[in-house]
């Protein structure tokens, strides 16, 4: 019984940040894996897969070791008038993290945990947020959408021409 307990005392347990920075890194590879967003250009892309529902993926900025996009169906909000389920994402081109910086317009983190939260509260947070970017991007690989059927929007084309 003592070398059961021995022999679990030495394996490391991973706290909630180290959890966190793991989901970073799952998020990471499944957004990669799914839509090479480090290859794209700041444009407005669509993803259509025949089911009614195009998912559209905005790069918003692109910077050395950052991309910075917005995935969302193509349905807006009617009390908002915006794009709704929505999540914000940090992409990190040198860790190889993706973070879910906000899921929803108009309400950031301060508007949902407070402006002085305590930090568990953060990482609470982040965390829910983060959980819902992955099994989002599950969920849209199961689907069939990837870079195969993402295209670029047609107001996006037609921004390139004129």
């Amino acid at each position: 019984m003592s070398q059961a307990l021995a022999r679990t005392a030495r394996i490391p347990r991973l706290s909630r940040f180290g959890w966190l920075m793991a989901l970073y890194a799952e998020n990471h590879a499944r957004l990669t894996r799914l839509f090479a967003p480090e290859r794209l250009t700041q444009s407005v892309y669509l993803s259509s897969i025949g089911d009614g529902l195009d998912l559209r993926l905005e790069v918003i900025e692109t910077h050395r070791y950052t991309v910075e996009l917005r995935l969302t169906y193509d349905l807006c909000d009617p009390l908002t008038g915006e794009p709704d389920p929505s999540a914000f994402v940090r992409l990190y081109r040198d860790a190889h993290q993706a973070e879910a910086t906000h899921c929803y317009v108009g309400r950031r983190w301060q508007d949902v945990i407070g402006l002085y939260p305590p930090p568990a509260e953060v990482i609470s947070h982040r965390m829910r947020m983060n959980t819902f970017l992955g099994k989002w991007l599950e969920y849209l690989a199961e689907r069939g959408h990837g870079v195969a059927t993402l295209q670029p929007s047609a107001a996006a084309l037609r921004q390139d021409v004129a």
